[in-house]
């Protein structure tokens, strides 16, 4: 939760400095920059983590929250400030609950995540393409595919940290890195389903 709150915390300060909102918004070589940093910062952090200190993984992980939180004010931008509360607390209340089954099944979703991994690849794919197309059906297909998609990986992400916690680990340097990817693997989804949520359940700005 905390990174989210940087993230958010990242948006609404964003929409108190207008100049600094304007440039970002209205010139497209700063977003798309911003954007690949994130992904960058993304990659980075998921290939070196076990290899940096806990102290520079999170550094890397709330930089990377805090340029997610600046790329998403644009959805404020959009949607009005009710429904995307609103949407996040329908976001909240699903990621809970995906999270406890995942936590709580005896069954193993490996098959579940492999699936969803596959899912996603072809979201991905298909995004990409009604770029060019610009289909509505293509769009909404994608949304709510791509909304199972992200429940099942929410659940397996979830098994899967709880099985790596019970198995234990070196030293407590490691177990934090561990679970600062872990934290990363888990915002991804939560940040991911949120955006697919609000193209159902937000109300666009007039």
């Amino acid at each position: 939760m905390e990174n989210k709150g940087v993230s958010a915390l990242a948006a609404f300060w964003l929409l108190t400095q207008p100049a600094l909102l304007k440039a970002i918004f209205t010139n497209g070589l700063i977003l798309i920059g911003l954007v690949v940093a994130e992904f960058a910062l993304v990659i980075w952090l998921s290939v070196a983590a076990m290899r940096m200190s806990a102290t520079a993984a999170s550094l890397v992980f709330l930089a990377y929250s805090f340029l997610n939180g600046i790329t998403l004010t644009s959805v404020l931008l959009v949607y009005t400030g009710v429904s995307v509360l609103s949407t996040f607390a329908i976001t909240a209340g699903t990621f809970f609950f995906f999270s406890v089954y995942g936590m709580t099944t005896k069954k193993d979703l490996t098959s579940v995540g492999s699936l969803a991994i596959m899912g996603l690849f072809g979201v991905i794919i298909a995004g990409v393409i009604n770029l060019f197309l610009k289909s509505t059906a293509l769009y909404w297909v994608t949304t709510f595919i791509g909304i199972a998609v992200f429940l099942g990986l929410i659940a397996w992400d979830t098994q899967k940290l709880k099985n790596l916690h019970a198995m234990g680990f070196e030293n407590v340097e490691m177990e934090k890195k561990a679970s600062i990817l872990g934290a990363l693997t888990v915002y991804l989804d939560f940040i991911n389903l949120f955006i697919l949520l609000l193209r159902i359940f937000g109300k666009r700005r007039n």
